[in-house]
């Protein structure tokens, strides 16, 4: 990708990435300056382990790790992160469960989408490879000798196999229709990978809103909506689908999106300097520095978390499950506040303070 990038009919320049060494030097962790989170209790350890002891059987069992990733899986820290964003989850099983969807998602897209992971990512040609792993969570149905052919093409590739196997086993504590949600929710996120690998393809830089729409749909809400699930409860599809459920999890999706442009910021930048996230996107568009366009992506999760706290508890109000799916949510990105806050192994902050 070209550092010259087009945005409507002006040719917008993406300013360079931040001195990385000395963002190392000046903050090796902790939470980002003045931006809206709550705080959240540690993960318990044991129950980490164990998580990932689990996961890492399970992944190894149906051999899903391309042979790149030796050493990867560790400084991820899935089970951590699984432990802080369900902390209601009402056994381990379905802990695990999450855990398997959180990393199936990631080998998908490290695989299919990345470029700069050196695991075989790519632009172009991605729809193609996308519409393929929608199969894996969302059947072929066709006549026998097919189906037969689509079943072992999804089996004699990892990143089908992960996504088959996490499915498989995510039914089995979820109800028909939980399942279809996730299966929704993860076609949003195929389309957001697909826009997002459209505008590097033609070297793009969106607006700030047509940023913000591509991660309303490439981002974590296929983690969010299974919090019912996790916790062992579910908010029944008919309240779900309300337009204001939706758009709390919507809010939550986005704010919790543009904690991960946040925090990956630096490590983004140093693999591909004209990556796209919010600050490149708002320094693009506003014309300034990077570190004016940090600061103001900060504020704009900000306004985003307010709206979401807000609203969740004027809802959360009317009634206890709605109340209840309202602080999953909660939970959910405040333990991937602290997930990303705290993982040193992947994320060092600017030294923009």
């Amino acid at each position: 990708m070209s550092a010259a990038l087009t945005s409507g009919a002006a040719s917008l320049p993406l300013p360079g990435p931040p001195n990385l060494a000395r963002a190392v030097r000046a903050r090796q962790a902790g939470a980002v300056p003045g931006l809206r989170y709550r705080q959240v209790a540690p993960a318990d350890p044991a129950k980490a382990a164990e998580i990932d002891r689990r996961l890492e059987a399970w992944a190894r069992r149906h051999e899903l790790f391309p042979r790149a990733w030796k050493g990867d899986f560790a400084g991820f820290q899935f089970g951590r992160a699984v432990v802080l964003q369900h902390p209601a989850a009402a056994d381990l099983e379905r802990l695990t469960v999450a855990g398997q969807l959180l990393l199936a998602e990631n080998i998908v897209d490290n695989c299919y989408c990345e470029e700069d992971e050196g695991r075989g990512g790519a632009h172009r040609g991605l729809g193609g490879r996308l519409i393929t792993a929608q199969s894996a969570l969302d059947p072929f149905h066709g006549p026998p000798a097919l189906q037969e052919e689509w079943a072992r093409g999804v089996q004699a590739d990892g990143p089908l196999r992960s996504y088959h196997w996490a499915v498989k086993d995510y039914a089995v504590v979820a109800t028909p229709s939980q399942v279809d949600r996730f299966v929704h929710d993860i076609a949003r996120l195929h389309l957001g990978y697909v826009a997002e690998a459209a505008w590097a393809e033609t070297r793009y830089t969106p607006r700030v809103w047509e940023y913000l729409v591509m991660r309303q749909f490439n981002n974590f809400r296929p983690c969010l909506s299974i919090v019912d699930a996790v916790d062992g409860y579910e908010l029944p599809e008919a309240v779900y689908a309300r337009p204001e459920i939706q758009r709390i999890t919507a809010l939550a999706g986005n704010a919790t999106t543009i904690v991960n442009d946040l925090y990956s910021f630096t490590k983004e930048l140093a693999n591909d300097p004209t990556h796209l996230n919010l600050p490149q996107v708002v320094a693009a568009n506003e014309r300034c520095g990077l570190k004016a366009a940090y600061l103001r992506s900060v504020e704009i999760h900000n306004e985003i978390m307010a709206a979401f706290e807000e609203e969740s508890a004027l809802l959360s109000a009317t009634s206890p499950l709605v109340e209840r799916y309202a602080r999953g949510l909660s939970d959910w990105v405040a333990g991937n506040h602290e997930w990303h806050a705290t993982n040193t192994h992947r994320y060092h902050l600017p030294d923009y303070w």
